[in-house]
C-alpha cells in the first residue's frame, strides 16, 4: 500500500517475488544497467563480470544447502568438477584424444552437467540424514580429496594433470557463442549469455525457497528434531536440498570454464571450496542476492589484489605471493564478516536502507 510499504494484507501479498515499489525499480535498474555494461566496458572487464555471473550461480546452490537447509558442505568443488567435465565430455569432439560426444547445442550439454552433478549430490544425501554439524562437513571434505584424485587420474575424461582439456563448445541454435559476430563479439555475447543464466537460476531458486519445499528446508535447519515431530520428512528435504544444490553447482562448473576455455585436473581443490564458502558468508548466508554479492565480490577480489599490487610492498610480485595474499584474504574477510556482521554484505545493504527509510530520525 502506498506509504505503508511493509503492510501486507495478505500471505499471497508478503509472499510474491517483488512485493514493493522500490524493489521493482532497483531490480529493474540494475537489469538496466547490466545490459548497458557490454558497450561500456573492456573485455577483460567483461569477461571477469560474467565469470561472476557464473560463479553467482554456484554460490546460491551452495546457499541452498548450507544457509537454507542448515548442512554445513564443504564438498561444492567436487561438484562443480563433475560439471565442468560432463558438459566438456558431452560437447567434446568425437575424435579427440579425450573423451567427447559432439554434442554442443548449450542447453544439452547444460542440462547433462547439473544432472550428473545432481545424482552425486543425492547419492551423497543419504549421509546427509546420519550426520551434520562437522561430521557432515568432514564427509563432504572428503569428496573433494576423492573428487581430485580421480580427476587427476582419469586421463580420458580430464586429459591429465598438466595437460588439461577444452571446456564445452557453446552452440545455441546453431550459432557458435565463441566466436566474434555481426552484432556482439564472442566476450559480449558470453556476458549476455551469463546474465540471462544468472537471471533464470536466482529467480528459479527465489520462487523455490519460498515454496513449500523451501520452508521444510527452514525448519530443518532451525530445529530438525521439531521439523520431523511436524511431519516434514528430513530424509526427503535433505536429499532435496543436497540435488539442488548440486544441480546449481554443476551448471556453474560448466559455465565457469566455459568462459575460461580450459579445464586443468587440480582446480577443483579445497580452496575453491573455501572460495564458495567464502561467496555465501561475505555475501549473506540464506539470501539468493547475498549470494550474487558475495560471488561478484569473490570474483573481482583477484583483479583488486593485482591493482593493488606494487602499491602494497606485502603483495609482492610473484604469482604464488598473489595466491597466498588472496587465500589470507578469504580468511580474514570471512572472520570479520562473522565477528562485525553476520548478515554479509546484504546485512550491511539492509542497514544502509533502514537508515535512510527512517531519516532524519535514524538511531
Amino acid at each position: 500500500m502506498r506509504g505503508r510499504p511493509e503492510l501486507y494484507t495478505s500471505y499471497r501479498q508478503e509472499l510474491s517475488l517483488l512485493n514493493t515499489v522500490p524493489k521493482r525499480v532497483w531490480v529493474g535498474a540494475i537489469l538496466a544497467m547490466a545490459l548497458l555494461l557490454p558497450f561500456m566496458l573492456q573485455d577483460d572487464v567483461l569477461t571477469l563480470l560474467a565469470t561472476g555471473f557464473a560463479a553467482s550461480i554456484g554460490a546460491i546452490g551452495l546457499n541452498i544447502v548450507t544457509g537454507y537447509a542448515g548442512q554445513v558442505s564443504l564438498g561444492h568443488a567436487f561438484f562443480l568438477g563433475l560439471g565442468a567435465y560432463t558438459a566438456a565430455a558431452v560437447s567434446g569432439d568425437e575424435d579427440a584424444r579425450v573423451i567427447g560426444f559432439g554434442i554442443t547445442e548449450l542447453p544439452v550439454w547444460l542440462l547433462a552437467a547439473g544432472l550428473v552433478a545432481a545424482l552425486a549430490g543425492a547419492i551423497v544425501a543419504p549421509l546427509a540424514v546420519r550426520l551434520r554439524g562437522l561430521y557432515l562437513a568432514i564427509v563432504t571434505l572428503g569428496l573433494v580429496f576423492i573428487g581430485e584424485f580421480v580427476f587427476k587420474e582419469w586421463s580420458e575424461l580430464t586429459g591429465g594433470q598438466g595437460v588439461g582439456r577444452q571446456a564445452a563448445v557453446p552452440t545455441l541454435f546453431g550459432q557458435r557463442l565463441d566466436t566474434d559476430g555481426e552484432m556482439f563479439t564472442e566476450i559480449q555475447k558470453l556476458y549476455l549469455l551469463m546474465l540471462v543464466l544468472l537471471v533464470i537460476f536466482a529467480v528459479l531458486a527465489r520462487n523455490f525457497v519460498r515454496s513449500r519445499s523451501g520452508r521444510a528446508l527452514a525448519a530443518v535447519r532451525d530445529r530438525d528434531i521439531a521439523a520431523a515431530v511436524i511431519g516434514v520428512n528430513l530424509t526427503r528435504y535433505k536429499m532435496i536440498a543436497f540435488a539442488a544444490s548440486s544441480f546449481y553447482a554443476g551448471v556453474a562448473g560448466a559455465l565457469v570454464y566455459l568462459i575460461s576455455g580450459y579445464i586443468e585436473p587440480t582446480s577443483f581443490n579445497l580452496l575453491l571450496s573455501v572460495q564458495y564458502i567464502a561467496m555465501i558468508l561475505i555475501g549473506g548466508v540464506a539470501t539468493i542476492s547475498g549470494s550474487i554479492m558475495g560471488a561478484m565480490f569473490v570474483t573481482l577480489l583477484p583483479r583488486i589484489t593485482d591493482e593493488l599490487q606494487g602499491v602494497v610492498p606485502l603483495l609482492g610480485t610473484d604469482a604464488t605471493d598473489l595466491a597466498q595474499v588472496r587465500a589470507i584474504l578469504y580468511g580474514l574477510l570471512i572472520i570479520g564478516f562473522l565477528i562485525f556482521e553476520p548478515r554479509g554484505l546484504y546485512g550491511i545493504w539492509i542497514r544502509i536502507r533502514n537508515y535512510w527509510k527512517s531519516w532524519p530520525f535514524s538511531y
